[in-house]
């Protein structure tokens, strides 16, 4: 049984991301991600109309006269979110934490696209894999994601970002666009990154807190480290840890652009305090520029 809190959450989630995928960027989202491209439907005898670039020269060599294949556009395709529940993300200082974000944004995402009656499934990940929800269509099918993004107990708290890209690959056989929804604490994943990527359309969703970029003033804190458990106590009104703090931090973050970079995955970083959809939008209007 669910409790009261998690349906109004839920509940929530749904009204306000539907009415941003109605209201934000309706028709965005058809644009920039198609289907699976050009699915071969029959062989035909050739006419003088058709364009001579279609024309099949194997079965017209075996039948004496010209013939042409014919396509049609597959316009149904599937997303993925592929979505990382190590305890790195049960962090927050305004107002909400990294997974609940993160189980937003999916949610945005999830409802635009059985909108556009594409197939949604769902990976969640720590350092093993929590649960696999295959590709299926329909708002009660999306509604059971966000419930899992939001709910869902891992067992793991570790992260390993190579094993969940080797998992998806297995899973996952035909293209699908997959959004690696992370705050990418893990261990080289440069290679399987690029590699499933040829196969795959991946967009990399780093997941921040401000606090994680430019620590507050807070005297002498106790941190514990999610994800290993390792306790250490920091004097946060040091200037000299502030800017340590921030010079690791950029060079992380140069680090985690140029695996993207050189896999050609183009990212859309989101943060707790701000809101994501205008990050949301420029990612489509890139996309649209491109195409």
């Amino acid at each position: 049984m669910l409790s009261a809190d998690l349906v109004k959450k839920i509940r929530q989630i749904q009204i306000y991301t539907s009415r941003i995928v109605n209201t934000s960027f309706a028709g965005q989202y058809e644009s920039v991600f198609k289907g699976r491209g050009m699915q071969f439907e029959e062989v035909r005898e050739y006419v003088p109309s058709d364009d001579v670039r279609t024309i099949d020269w194997n079965v017209t060599a075996r039948a004496g006269r010209p013939y042409i294949k014919r396509f049609t556009e597959e316009r149904e395709m599937t997303v993925i979110f592929l979505a990382d529940l190590s305890g790195s993300g049960n962090f927050g200082t305004r107002g909400r934490l990294k997974n609940e974000l993160a189980a937003e944004f999916c949610a945005v995402l999830a409802f635009a696209a059985i909108r556009n009656n594409d197939k949604v499934g769902l990976i969640l990940f720590t350092d093993q894999i929590e649960l696999f929800i295959p590709p299926k269509k329909g708002t009660l099918h999306v509604l059971r994601l966000i419930r899992e993004l939001l709910a869902f107990c891992p067992v793991g708290r570790k992260t390993d970002i190579p094993m969940a890209l080797e998992y998806l690959g297995r899973v996952i056989r035909k293209k699908a666009t997959v959004f690696l929804v992370s705050d990418f604490l893990s261990e080289d994943f440069s290679r399987p990154l690029s590699l499933l990527n040829k196969r795959h359309d991946i967009v990399a969703v780093p997941v921040q807190d401000p606090a994680e970029i430019q620590m507050p003033r807070a005297g002498l804190i106790e941190f514990t480290d999610a994800e290993t458990g390792s306790v250490r106590l920091v004097d946060t009104s040091s200037a000299a840890f502030r800017r340590r703090l921030q010079e690791l931090h950029s060079r992380r973050m140069a680090q985690l652009n140029s695996v993207f970079r050189s896999a050609k995955v183009d990212s859309i970083p989101i943060q707790t305090n701000r809101p994501y959809i205008s990050d949301l939008i420029g990612f489509f209007h890139m996309r649209h520029r491109r195409i």
